[in-house]
């Protein structure tokens, strides 16, 4: 938006003009809403676990969900593949349409415009393998900091939690896909993660740490338009 918004003239009414708002405001309202949905359904499947597995001993059950976090936290990275890449997906792909239509190919031109995005898929198939890649080595190799604060500074994560949480960030990352929207695989799973912590009592929640989380969220969006404003200024005055 930033960079769009400074291209068409800066923040001024007809900068304004060229965002599609009809898609920006679900994207900003499931800011909010995405880690709702993701306490409420795991707050909900945690209390379905302890239901179910009340007659269990608890080191048997401990035993058991550890193997199920392998099968919970492979669904919740296919979310996070599947809704994270795809953002830099369509940036890719948004440009390499750009290029095709200035070189004039007539066999790019001749395919309908709503069709384009499938044909980039087809024909740069190493651009999603490449997304893919890069989120998979990046979450690998780095992010031990985030890593410990979802794990355990927002509240002590047990391996039946981990299973409820990451099911919960999975079914909400699902679902976001399924509507188009792009949300933050970050954002999912720390709402996932209140809401199991919900469940043995709220003091459980270190709510200090969680609102300084959502004021990071709120910051985010405006903080990267003008960042993004700012560089392609840069890159325009020395290119």
């Amino acid at each position: 938006m930033g960079a769009a918004i400074a291209n068409a003239g800066g923040f001024n009414a007809n900068g304004l003009e060229v965002i599609n708002y009809a898609k920006v405001v679900p994207t900003f309202l499931f800011i909010f809403l995405a880690p709702l949905l993701g306490m409420i359904i795991a707050f909900l499947i945690t209390l379905l676990i302890l239901w179910t597995w009340r007659r269990v001993n608890p080191r048997k059950a401990d035993y058991w969900f550890r193997k199920l976090q392998l099968v919970s936290s492979a669904l919740f990275s296919l979310g996070h593949g599947g809704n994270d890449a795809q953002k830099v997906m369509g940036i890719i792909g948004a440009a390499i349409i750009y290029y095709e239509l200035q070189i004039g190919d007539p066999v790019y031109l001749a395919i309908p415009p709503a069709e384009r995005f499938a044909h980039f898929v087809v024909d740069y198939w190493w651009v999603p393998f490449a997304s893919f890649l890069a989120i998979a080595v990046g979450t690998l190799s780095g992010g031990w900091k985030i890593v410990k604060t979802m794990g355990t500074r927002i509240t002590k994560v047990t391996p039946l939690e981990g299973v409820s949480a990451e099911t919960a960030g999975a079914l909400t990352l699902y679902l976001s896909e399924y509507l188009g929207i792009p949300v933050s695989t970050t954002h999912t799973i720390t709402g996932a993660i209140i809401g199991v912590g919900a469940t043995k009592r709220l003091s459980a929640v270190r709510w200090g740490v969680t609102i300084s989380l959502l004021w990071a969220w709120i910051l985010t969006i405006p903080v990267s338009a003008i960042l993004a404003a700012l560089i392609f200024y840069i890159v325009r005055f020395l290119f």
